[in-house]
């Protein structure tokens, strides 16, 4: 396949831009033509380094009006999730450095404090801007300082709990707060819900054309002719007129909209409007996501977050070899076709877990609850009392925040959930909100949890088959993307819980190796080997519980242990052989190689591996280094491979 297009060039008014006071300086005439420029900037850089381009291209508009009216770094711009910040970077000095987003040592895909000035908070999950928000005004009330807070959240947010949680503290913590509802329908996936289907109502009933002389008059009266002149305005061109919403109204919040997203001297005037008023404000603005790129505009979802594409098609440059996530939805459609107890459940990414495919040929026991992991979790709880077989399919980063009901509804009360946890392990160009990397950690404590990962596709479709036979809470963790290229075309086998499998034997190390490391953990024995060092290689399969008979009969015959993970290496895998050693009065070394105690930047898998010391040369480095120079080795009797 052909690389992807050159990119387009930057245009003058964009490059003129390095600071929000450059962009206040422009003619407002000027501004239609900047964002087309940030739209041809936006499609040129993605298309070289992937990312978030279908939320970019919905807010062009929102955030240009938003940077003209208020003023960061003194205001405050808080963006749900901030994948759609990628303007906001564009504007505020990051413009030059722009082709380096997503790449090593270059412009994270996300907002981030320790990056800009102007970004004032991080995140990369949805759903906590409205609390940050609300807590950066209450601390501004209680400071007696006069900056604006701005919450800027999509639609998809509403159907998130926490949001829930903030919005019903709003009129009892603050008098000044606005809040952006980006309304493009779209999360990742079609947004589904009661509260999709109410915000749609809204743009549509036309019972709201009745309020309009009312409402006009209560424009007027809190704004002054112009702004009934804007309310006209709005109507026109849109299907209602900034009529109050009883749910919002209710919790103390001032409803306005919805309004055109894309009308720049519209949201200009209502922002210099909502600006002026002392209650907490909520302004519906409707937007589209992949606006001015055809492709993103057909597929939302694709468009969403991607790999490198090529300019004139939008079809992405990719591998042929199928991804974990895309067997996993297959191949659990396939065990359904003779189980009519699975069900698959996401939340808000059918396409990402490929649970799409599951859902094409079996819809009725597919559910996708939207942006609301804890829900999902308790839900799978509550399908599994009444005799079904749920996979819960999140990405291993989104899974923290259903951790209490993972312990609470679901192992505590030892139900039949399979997790399957998407993402485990480097993410890698999307950075530390994205990182699968403390999974291990805070499932291995769960009392009477399964927790297993495979070695490559093949033994995958063999966990998710022992998974659908096994009663009780289980746990599987898998990588982002494609694995070896193993087959999957064979008929799964059960495998034995607490079994690995032993892939060479020797006599004086022995490599543990879980998952995707024994891609390193065989090469490093082959390079050992050609110095002069017998080594094992175990497929480790079982994090909980351990196979602590080839872990014991390789610790009381070897000379040093040595486990690969890719996850952090506190409380991680290696910590658990450490610990079970140790109980057994086994003094043998341990060598651990994973992931260092901090927060991991973006970057690709190998330049990250190679950093922080996850590569053959720094196992085989550190495997010799604890072993004692001119000890004699034990001959092993080889245990028989599972």
């Amino acid at each position: 396949m052909n690389s992807p297009s050159p990119r387009i060039p930057s245009g003058p008014l964009l490059t003129s831009i390095q600071s929000p006071d450059d962009l206040k300086k422009l003619a407002p005439q000027d501004l239609p033509h900047l964002a087309q420029e940030i739209r041809n900037e936006l499609i040129g850089v993605l298309s070289n380094t992937g990312g978030h381009l279908g939320p970019n291209l919905g807010v062009v508009e929102l955030t240009i009006a938003l940077h003209r009216v208020f003023n960061t770094p003194k205001d405050k711009f808080v963006f749900d999730v901030s994948h759609q910040g990628y303007v906001h970077k564009l504007l505020t000095g990051r413009r030059n450095r722009f082709s380096t987003i997503r790449q090593y040592e270059g412009l994270n895909g996300f907002l981030l404090r320790s990056e800009s000035k102007h970004d004032c908070y991080g995140a990369g999950h949805a759903g906590t801007a409205l609390s940050a928000a609300l807590g950066m005004a209450a601390a501004r009330d209680a400071l007696g300082t006069d900056e604006h807070v701005v919450c800027v959240a999509g639609d998809a947010a509403f159907t998130c709990g926490v949001s829930f949680e903030a919005l019903n503290n709003v009129a009892t913590t603050t008098k000044k707060l606005i809040v952006v509802l980006n309304d493009n329908e779209w999360s990742i996936a079609k947004n589904v819900g009661a509260v999709a289907d109410y915000l749609n109502r809204l743009v549509t009933n036309p019972s709201y054309v009745h309020l309009h002389e009312n409402a006009a008059r209560f424009v007027e009266w809190i704004g002054g002719k112009t702004a009934r002149k804007l309310a006209h305005k709005a109507e026109a061109g849109l299907k209602s007129l900034l009529a109050p919403s009883v749910i919002f109204d209710d919790l103390g919040i001032r409803y306005y909209g919805p309004i055109d997203g894309h009308d720049i001297p519209l949201l200009i005037q209502t922002f210099e409007f909502l600006k002026t008023q002392n209650e907490p404000v909520i302004l519906h603005v409707l937007t589209k996501k992949g606006k001015g790129y055809a492709p993103a505009i057909e597929k939302p979802d694709k468009f969403h977050g991607l790999g490198k594409f090529h300019l004139d098609t939008g079809e992405t440059v990719s591998s042929p070899t199928p991804t974990y996530s895309e067997i996993l939805g297959s191949k659990l459609a396939d065990f359904a076709d003779t189980n009519n107890k699975i069900v698959a459940i996401t939340a808000a990414m059918p396409t990402g877990t490929g649970l799409v495919h599951f859902a094409k040929r079996h819809p009725k026991r597919f559910h996708d609850v939207g942006i609301a992991e804890e829900h999902a979790a308790i839900f799978a709880a509550g399908m599994a009392t009444q005799g079904m077989k749920p996979f819960l399919a999140i990405y291993s980063t989104f899974m923290q925040r259903a951790y209490d009901m993972i312990i609470h509804d679901i192992a505590l009360q030892n139900l039949n959930v399979a997790l399957c946890m998407d993402r485990a392990g480097l993410s890698g160009d999307d950075g530390p909100t994205h990182h699968g990397l403390f999974d291990i950690a805070y499932l291995r404590p769960v009392p009477g949890l399964i927790q297993m990962q495979p070695k490559d596709e093949a033994e995958f479709v063999d966990m998710l088959w022992t998974i659908a036979n096994h009663e009780g809470p289980a746990a599987i963790r898998y990588p982002r993307g494609a694995g070896t290229g193993a087959s999957t075309d064979q008929k799964p086998r059960l495998l034995e819980i607490g079994k690995s499998e032993v892939l060479r034997h020797g006599t004086d190390a022995a490599i543990f190796a879980l998952g995707n490391m024994c891609e390193l953990a065989l090469p490093a024995a082959e390079e050992l080997e050609k110095q002069g060092i017998s080594t094992a290689v175990i497929n480790a399969r079982w994090i909980k519980p351990l196979d602590s008979t080839t872990l014991e009969f390789f610790a009381g015959g070897c000379n040093v242990i040595c486990t690969m993970e890719d996850h952090v290496l506190h409380n991680g895998f290696g910590a658990a052989v450490i610990e079970h050693l140790a109980d057994r009065g086994l003094a043998t070394p341990v060598v651990r190689i994973g992931w260092p105690d901090q927060f991991i930047e973006h970057g690709t898998v190998p330049i990250l591996r190679e950093k922080h010391g996850l590569t053959v040369e720094a196992t085989v480095k550190k495997i010799l280094s604890r072993l004692k120079p001119g000890k004699a080795t034990t001959p092993v009797i080889t245990p028989s491979a599972a």
